[in-house]
């Protein structure tokens, strides 16, 4: 008999999905500097309660739709072949990024502890950064050792998801509650809270990266096969989840509020790390640089996962080679976990700084999938709240794609993370096409 994922699994691979390596960089590099704590802290809490209302769609497109794939096969089933492809692509994009921007955060993890012990073997410099080959060796270590735990099936892989997890909560509050009762107070009152004004401009720049942020909390309809409860308790899981990750990501930012202005946190390489260092000693960094790891390595992990789940499901509707469809003795569709795995080998040789500008685009790939699904789930609702729901939920994702794509936006992309994401629509229009004339040729033929 087939053993299925229990809810802590499932809460486990979801949340470790969402908290990743940007939770414990945002802080210094983006969050401080351009919303502070509140402002950020309302960002992270209103875009939390637009996804827990576009979670709500999900919660219909579950009920009425149990295959993997989610999002880009119930649109193909409703809308058909062009705008599934159109959802599954950008998933894809979604999901293929967090797997090298977490997988190039171990050698930043290594560095704060050994110090440049991995700058060795310099290959070139790319928009600025220097790669080596001693961090994409360890890079790529990281993936082929959780590629090899997924293959050996997905029961093992939550397991150990469950460990990581259990560990990078209790580490994060930990490390908050020493934090807060041993810090002057004065820093955080007087930088962040004394004369603090609301501005939503700060407020949006920070809601504008919730899909990033956020994007694990779908891996629930890509793991449908898996677990054998109701939509609505799935649903349940996903939105606890997501308010935890929420809440670590607040703490995480108050953790670094606590110790620096917001230009004392930007000045610094890693102003978390710093803060932590500074007041609560070697042992204390150590606990975070643990915690880090945990996170980073939940992330791989539940990327992992969910890409496989998706690939595959793109490959039953024949839109990629029947090849990845392929299961093995453990029910793992290895050679799609293959593929993923030589993708996000081959990332980290462009750079961290390349890795980040694709990474940018993910909350536009996460927002065109919440909208599709919001939109079909209008169709098929029947009460006023789940219509309300669709109608507020195809919106809100609008509103994120506009935040990403409109230049005035105090959220817009860069001009590097658009040129990507032309290219990338580009690569997707000639794919689709070459896909459509094989099979086109495939069913002539027969």
């Amino acid at each position: 008999m087939k053993s299925y994922l229990g809810k802590l699994d499932v809460f486990s691979i979801v949340l470790g999905s969402i908290i990743g390596w940007g939770s414990f960089m945002l802080p210094g590099t983006k969050f401080l500097k351009e919303s502070g704590i509140i402002n950020t802290s309302l960002g992270l809490l209103l875009g939390a309660f637009c996804i827990i209302i576009i979670e709500h769609n999900y919660r219909i497109m579950m009920e009425d739709h149990d295959e993997e794939g989610g999002e880009f096969s119930y649109t193909y089933k409703n809308l058909g072949r062009n705008h599934g492809f159109i959802v599954g692509w950008f998933l894809l994009l979604a999901y293929f990024t967090m797997i090298p921007l977490n997988s190039t955060a171990f050698p930043l993890v290594i560095e704060k502890i050994f110090g440049s012990v991995l700058k060795f073997g310099y290959i070139y410099n790319i928009a600025g950064m220097d790669v080596y080959l001693g961090e994409v060796l360890v890079s790529n270590f990281i993936v082929i050792m959780f590629a090899y735990i997924n293959i050996k099936g997905i029961n093992k892989s939550s397991k150990i998801q469950n460990i990581i997890i259990f560990l990078l909560v209790t580490l994060v509050v930990g490390i908050f509650i020493f934090m807060f009762f041993t810090v002057d107070k004065n820093i955080v009152l007087d930088s962040y809270i004394y004369n603090y004004e609301f501005n939503l401009g700060q407020v949006l720049t920070t809601f504008a990266i919730t899909p990033f942020a956020f994007v694990g909390f779908d891996a629930v309809p890509q793991l449908s096969k898996e677990f054998n409860f109701s939509a609505k308790k799935a649903s349940v899981v996903a939105i606890l989840s997501l308010l935890i990750g929420t809440l670590m990501y607040i703490i995480l930012n108050i953790i670094t509020g606590l110790a620096y202005s917001p230009q004392e946190a930007q000045a610094l390489d890693w102003a978390l790390g710093s803060a932590v260092l500074d007041n609560l000693g070697k042992i204390g960094f150590l606990l975070l640089v643990i915690a880090l790891s945990a996170a980073v390595s939940s992330g791989i992990n539940g990327f992992i996962i969910s890409s496989s789940k998706l690939i595959g499901s793109i490959s039953d509707y024949n839109i990629l080679p029947n090849k990845f469809s392929k299961l093995n003795n453990k029910g793992v569709r290895i050679n799609a976990i293959i593929f993923i795995s030589i993708v996000s080998l081959v990332a980290p040789w462009f750079g961290r700084e390349v890795i980040l500008w694709i990474v940018d685009m993910s909350s536009l790939g996460a927002s065109i999938a919440y909208m599709y699904v919001s939109y079909i789930s209008f169709a098929k609702s029947n009460t006023f709240k789940d219509k309300f729901m669709a109608i507020s939920g195809t919106c809100i994702s609008i509103l994120f794609i506009l935040l990403l794509l409109v230049p005035t936006s105090p959220a817009s992309l860069g001009k590097e993370s658009l040129i990507a994401l032309l290219s990338w629509i580009l690569l997707g229009f000639i794919f689709n096409k070459i896909c459509k004339v094989k099979e086109y040729k495939s069913l002539t033929s027969k």
